[in-house]
């Protein structure tokens, strides 16, 4: 790869790449990333190119195997371009008929299009697809356009441009100046305003300084992060570029757990063709300014995606958390000045960069003009997981309201049930109720509303979640993922964990509301860090939102949702019953008798409410019944 010394030989090699991109060429263009992989995406792309090269097509049709396109859901993905036609849950076979149909007739196959499962249409074309056409992908666009192992591919597009005009037009202060005033806030989850932490990073004190990017991403549910370094390396890595240049720093990290092993791969081979094209490492196109950057893989603990346990991770030593009040900008990674952000932030700053100020505060909520904290701008990528129609990863403007995500981009909840609420910002935020559905989704309204942004996570959840669980089951992460530096968080998320549990299980007594909200009053307040602080905000919101729960599973001992085993039984409806036998060969406690023309009957005292007769049986017959069943509730009165 020829080596660029000036930033006019970079603008003559990309103004060649932008020439030789046809955008009326013919490209098959898969889905790579991680979703797909999993589905056969990999298989799928050996056999689309070992047909275009059987049957000849290869001289005038190219593959181009991409990075996340988001909709998970329906992977493995093929797009058929220039046309924009949408295949859905491709498999190997289906690669013939589409070569002779589509790409050399122009017919669409109608069994692999995408169907509304809202309207029953199906639906051809990719940007008629209400999941992409009800997005806003200023990031998350780009990697359908490239090849992410092709530098050349992301230049074509207008990559590296923004690094170019740093260099060659723009002093430090005036970066810094320009992407403060974007209103640009940290995508990690604290919201923080990026330019200002640049601000004070550059007035710090040091010759030595850091750039790094947190890729570790450890939420459960949230994998935006990993499917922008899989799908778009580079746009990260102008992004540190820029950065580091309007800083003073000359040496990068990126923390990337190392569960996304294509992340690290992709990464490590964008980082070399970087270097080798004069884009990063000595001398950068000509403008004598050096930056090397050095990938670390992290070993997957929650707690190592906040910054100072980063950092203490990244030095080598146990991942916890310092004290606020020491600023990671003038003591951070071995106690010199680091600037932090996260993978989504650095992708954003070329894009503020190329298309300006204006371009980006126009979208998103509030007024930044002023103060930085002022509103939220551009766009938020969310990972939309759990019960709803289409699940995947969605990139929407700041100010869009859940339910224009929840049923405008995820088509509703599944089995046409009840929306109840929806958990943002990953285990440490809180539950939304269906009542705020029209709640704009931004740093500050989320925050009011109890949550948070977080990294993106947003789990939906129907009519049949309980949310007494779902408090628990968040708890139960947060206090295994603990580092246990602090005690208000080693001992009190433990403590609040063991009393959903207890709830849960049946035991829950007078006094157990109180004690939570006592104890979530306190790790939030003493915690050492922000995971810590935050933890408590499941519990906090679901009993604020839902707390008619909570004194149903104490009070009369009875889950609403059907989903605590202990405070539910099954019952058949004798009526409904048609005597099949169906339900009693799958039972593995043996607690389910009849014969021919007999109603059949559960053992309470057997039974271990696994749910596998309701899920055999045809007829409905087959109920949850909340509270214990009356033989059982009158054995643990005498007992």
């Amino acid at each position: 790869m020829k080596r660029l010394n000036s930033v006019p030989e970079f603008k003559t090699w990309q103004d060649t790449l932008v020439k030789a991109r046809n955008p009326n060429s013919k490209v098959i263009v898969l889905c790579g990333g991680t979703g797909c992989n999993a589905t056969g995406s990999r298989l799928v792309a050996t056999t689309i190119a070992e047909q275009l090269k059987s049957t000849g097509l290869a001289n005038t049709v190219s593959l181009r195997v991409t990075g996340c396109h988001g909709f998970c859901e329906k992977g493995p993905l093929v797009v058929i371009q220039p046309e924009g036609i949408l295949y859905t849950s491709v498999k190997p076979e289906d690669i013939t008929e589409i070569l002779n149909e589509t790409v050399k007739n122009k017919k669409v196959i109608e069994r692999l299009l995408y169907v509304d499962p809202t309207t029953g249409n199906k639906v051809t074309y990719e940007h008629d697809v209400p999941f992409y056409s009800k997005q806003t992908r200023i990031i998350f666009g780009e990697n359908t356009k490239i090849d992410p192992t092709k530098i050349e591919d992301y230049i074509s597009i207008g990559g590296y441009s923004a690094l170019a005009k740093s260099l060659s037009t723009m002093k430090p202060d005036a970066i810094i100046d320009m992407i403060k005033k974007s209103g640009l806030r940290g995508r990690g989850g604290g919201g923080f305003p990026a330019g200002v932490k640049w601000e004070s990073c550059r007035k710090a004190q040091g010759d030595l300084k850091y750039v790094i990017c947190n890729a570790d991403e450890g939420d459960p549910g949230a994998y935006a992060n990993r499917s922008l370094l899989e799908g778009n390396p580079h746009s990260v890595i102008e992004g540190m570029i820029i950065a580091a240049y309007a800083i003073g720093s000359n040496v990068g990290y990126i923390y990337i757990r190392d569960e996304y092993p294509l992340a690290v791969e992709l990464f490590a081979n964008a980082l070399k063709q970087a270097e080798e094209s004069g884009l990063l490492g000595k001398n950068i196109l000509g403008s004598g300014f050096n930056f090397v950057m050095n990938i670390n893989r992290g070993g997957g603990a929650f707690v190592c995606g906040e910054s100072s346990a980063l950092m203490a991770s990244l030095e080598g030593k146990i991942g916890e958390p310092r004290a606020k009040y020491i600023h990671m900008v003038e003591h951070g990674l071995y106690n010199r000045p680091s600037c932090l952000n996260n993978v989504e932030t650095w992708a954003n700053v070329p894009l503020i960069i190329n298309k300006g100020v204006d371009w980006f505060t126009k979208i998103g909520t509030g007024d930044v003009t002023a103060n930085p904290w002022g509103g939220s701008k551009g766009t938020k990528i969310f990972s939309l997981v759990g019960k709803v129609n289409n699940t995947g990863l969605v990139e929407v403007p700041m100010g869009i309201s859940l339910r224009e995500i929840v049923f405008g981009i995820g088509g509703g909840i599944r089995g046409n049930k009840k929306f109840k609420a929806v958990q943002t910002g990953g285990p440490s935020g809180g539950c939304i109720p269906d009542k705020m559905l029209d709640l704009p989704v931004d740093y500050d309204r989320l925050t009011a509303a109890g949550s948070m942004m977080g990294s993106g996570g947003m789990i939906v959840m129907d009519e049949n979640s309980c949310m007494v669980d779902v408090a628990q089951y968040f708890l139960n992460f947060l206090s295994e993922e603990s580092c246990g530096k602090c005690v208000p968080c080693r001992e009190g998320i433990t403590r609040m964990h063991e009393i959903l549990k207890d709830i849960c299980d049946g035991r829950g007594k007078d006094g157990d509301i109180e004690l939570l909200e006592e104890l979530a009053a306190t790790v939030k307040d003493s915690s050492l860090c922000q995971l810590g602080a935050t933890s408590p905000n499941p519990v906090l919101t679901t009993l604020k939102y839902f707390r008619d729960e909570y004194e149903a599973h104490i009070k009369d001992k009875k889950c609403p949702s059907g989903v605590c085993k202990e405070l539910i039984h099954y019952t058949i409806d004798e009526k409904a019953c048609k005597a099949c036998g169906a339900c009693i060969k799958p039972c593995p406690a043996e607690a389910i008798t009849g014969a021919k023309k007999v109603p059949h009957k559960i053992d309470q005292f057997k039974c271990i409410k696994c749910g596998v007769c309701m899920d055999t049986c045809k007829f409905d017959s087959i109920s949850i019944i909340p509270g214990r069943h009356p033989s059982v509730e009158k054995e643990l009165v005498n007992a």
